[in-house]
């Protein structure tokens, strides 16, 4: 029993402070010791290494469970309590206790109250919804909540949460999910399965969100001079609309724990979208005026195989390789018929007929290597992506053929450490964007700097402060020459020529903790160079007014306060709040310019108690700047419950209560055209919806170390 003896003596040497800390050891197998790490996490998540003697068999990683927040330079840990992970089904019911993660009863999945992009990961690998769900909670160790992401993950979200999980062992996991309104056509489902046996682990999944609303409504007003006379068009008019969004998955790894990681997904994600409505309206031009109708159908559908392929390798002790390489192909059809008539004399008035043919190939590669230090960690990398699309299109210009080529290099590296109470994290780097179409070509050259500065002000306080500056190339909508015509005298187009925009940010946020509260306090400044906005412009070719893309100078200043309260310390109660008063400044190329004031709001109010739980989700719409327009976002007034039973849960809701869903729109001063907007869907209204799901898991699942992410960019429909 040399072992037994020498492991519990170094155990007892390892300091743990200000915690009482139970440990609990199952050893099953002496005779097979061999050398492991066992990591001890203390109640300030700091990580205790030791090296114990151990051969075939390893023992479980000794984890103590502390429902807490550890702040550092970039992230913030969170660990779990007992209560919390016996009465959570699986890990994603954790990540909507982190104070700034909230769960949307409308997709069913867990996103921002800041309404920030979200990357989610398990173990560094990205992850769907149907995989966070597959971790049972007992297996998650912590949540690495990044409010500052990483260089590589920099530009593509705002935040990254990556679940860190247990040591892999044999297991299994399946579950599925439905939730649906009763009296609309609102369906959310999924289902999941995964196996994990030794090195391997396979997984399969699926999921739906059907949409199918017969009542929407919406009025328009456009109101402009053209050619020395007055027009205005006053429309009301209602629609049947909806989409059927899916996502089918397969995947397979094999991971040799500290040697390799290979893994490799297949994903395909079939997408419908249709619209058919009828518009009635008064066109007004000059002093006469006339009763029209209008139809107006449109239909969008694509799919998108992909391959996802991954390879990491350990050098050694302190170095890391990694490989990533995504490849899609998109096949895409769009369509958009209109057709107004005066209802007098049955005259035309207008007629637009789009019909849109795209084939889309992407490839994205990215190599990276990651060297440990004593005190801290160097990353640095290079990512390529490459989209081609050819596209077969039919407007009210006749028929085309055109290839556009979307390429983008990035290089990066970044080294992060901490000496005493001061972090940082330094990164420099550099993006090329190279957009090519038929009538010009794009090469745009910029540095991507980053700077991130922490100072520890208390146990339960920090102040952080980051700054950096980064390109952003135009989507292929933003991009695209097609031309459609909106109503009499305007159409809607793209813009070739348009550049490339730079972002500079520049944050000071405060944090606090405690069993009570979780609150952050940012203070940000932006500067947005070659901002891309749509605006209103003449067309000389077509005697029209376009609404299309522009470039142009834009600055946003403001506060963020968000976070939650606790009043009880646990989940009984919990208020979630974030507040936002932003400035927004504007300038146009010809001259004009522009300011809005709004504050940005959203509000939770959560309750938990034994096996049931209710939710409460309140949003205050304000107007914010939208291109050439002022826009309000989404309204929110839902409530709903739930029931758990064993692996079983009921939920039942209602949402939009005493309200359709509503979006209004209006032109920002000085616009060549006046327009407001009015649009609400009022199936939604007084929503009622059921839910069930179910939810297995059986030892451990094996998450890979994956530490690249990637997608090709999205289908091009415009």
């Amino acid at each position: 029993h040399k072992e037994l003896s020498y492991l519990k003596n170094r155990i007892m040497i390892i300091k743990l402070e200000k915690l009482l800390i139970r440990l609990v050891l199952v050893f099953c197998s002496w005779p097979f010791l061999h050398a492991q790490n066992v990591s001890v996490i203390a109640s300030d998540g700091d990580k205790k290494n030791d090296t114990i003697g151990l051969k075939t068999k390893e023992i479980q990683e000794v984890l103590i469970k502390s429902q807490k927040k550890k702040q550092f330079t970039d992230h913030a840990n969170y660990t779990f309590d007992k209560d919390a992970l016996e009465k959570a089904r699986h890990s994603k019911d954790l990540l909507t206790t982190l104070p700034e993660l909230q769960l949307d009863p409308i997709s069913n999945t867990v996103t921002s109250i800041k309404g920030a992009k979200i990357l989610f990961l398990i173990n560094g690998i990205e992850a769907s919804d149907n995989q966070i769900k597959s971790i049972a909670p007992i297996n998650v160790v912590r949540v690495e909540y990044f409010d500052i992401p990483p260089a590589r993950y920099a530009q593509r979200a705002e935040t990254v949460v990556n679940i860190i999980t247990r040591n892999p062992e044999v297991g299994y996991s399946y579950g599925a999910d439905v939730t649906s309104a009763l009296t609309t056509g609102f369906v959310n489902g999924s289902a999941y399965a995964g196996y994990t046996k030794g090195k391997n682990d396979f997984g399969l999944e699926y999921s739906i969100n059907l949409r199918d609303y017969d009542n929407r409504q919406y009025s328009k007003i456009y109101d402009y001079d053209l050619n020395g006379t007055h027009y205005r068009s006053d429309m009301h008019g209602k629609d049947h609309f909806g989409y059927t969004d899916q996502n089918i998955a397969v995947r397979y790894a094999n991971v040799d724990a500290g040697n390799y990681t290979f893994q490799a997904k297949f994903s395909i994600n079939p997408m419908n979208y249709f619209s058919k409505g009828n518009t009635g309206s008064v066109l007004q031009q000059g002093n006469l005026s006339q009763n029209d109708a209008s139809v107006s159908n449109s239909n969008q559908g694509y799919t998108n195989p992909t391959l996802d392929l991954y390879y990491s390798k350990n050098i050694g002790k302190k170095d890391e390789l990694s490989l990533n390489f995504i490849g899609s192909h998109y096949t895409t059809n769009s369509s958009q018929f209109d057709h107004e008539w005066n209802i007098a004399d049955n005259t035309d008035v207008f007629i637009n007929d789009m019909n849109l043919h795209a084939k889309q190939t992407g490839i994205v590669g990215e190599i990276a290597h990651v060297h440990s230090f004593g005190k801290g960690k160097l990353s640095l990398g290079y990512r390529i992506s490459n989209t081609a699309i050819s596209n077969d299109l039919v407007n009210l210009l006749g028929a085309s053929h055109y290839d556009v080529n979307y390429l983008e290099q990035y290089l990066y590296t970044e080294y992060t450490g901490k000496w005493n109470k001061f972090g940082y994290r330094v990164g420099v780097g550099l993006t090329n964007i190279h957009n090519k179409s038929a009538e010009t070509t794009q090469n745009d050259w910029a540095p991507t700097p980053k700077l991130v500065l922490s100072y520890d002000l208390a146990k339960n306080q920090s102040l952080r402060f980051s700054s950096s500056y980064k390109s952003q190339s135009p989507s292929s909508d933003m991009l695209s020459p097609n031309i459609t015509l909106s109503v009499p005298n305007i159409v809607s187009t793209g813009n070739p020529y348009l550049k490339p925009m730079h972002l500079f940010r520049n944050n000071l946020k405060y944090s606090f903790s405690n069993d009570y509260f979780d609150l952050n306090t940012l203070v940000f400044a932006s500067f947005f160079q070659n901002y891309l906005m749509q605006s209103y412009s003449f067309r000389n070719d077509l005697q029209k007014y376009a609404l299309s893309y522009d470039n142009a100078t834009y600055k946003e200043f403001g506060i963020e306060i968000s976070g939650s309260y606790k009043p009880f310390k646990n989940n009984l109660l919990v208020l979630k709040l974030n507040l936002e008063p932003t400035t927004m400044k504007i300038k146009y190329k010809d001259g004009r310019s522009f300011k809005y004031d709004f504050i940005n709001n959203s509000f939770d109010i959560s309750s938990e108690y034994k096996n049931f739980s209710i939710y409460y989700q309140f949003t205050i719409p304000v107007y914010s700047l939208d291109g050439a327009f002022i826009s309000t976002n989404e309204n929110a007034n839902h409530l709903f419950v739930g029931y758990q039973f064993n692996n079983f849960k009921f939920s039942a809701g209602m949402y939009w209560m005493g309200m359709p869903s509503e979006y209004k729109m209006k032109s920002i001063p000085k616009s060549l055209v006046n327009y407001e907007g009015t649009t609400q869907i009022f199936s939604n209204k007084n929503m009622f919806v059921l839910g069930l799901s179910y939810d297995l898991s059986s030892g451990k699942k094996l998450q890979i170390q994956k530490k690249l992410d990637n997608s090709t960019a999205p289908a091009a429909t415009f």
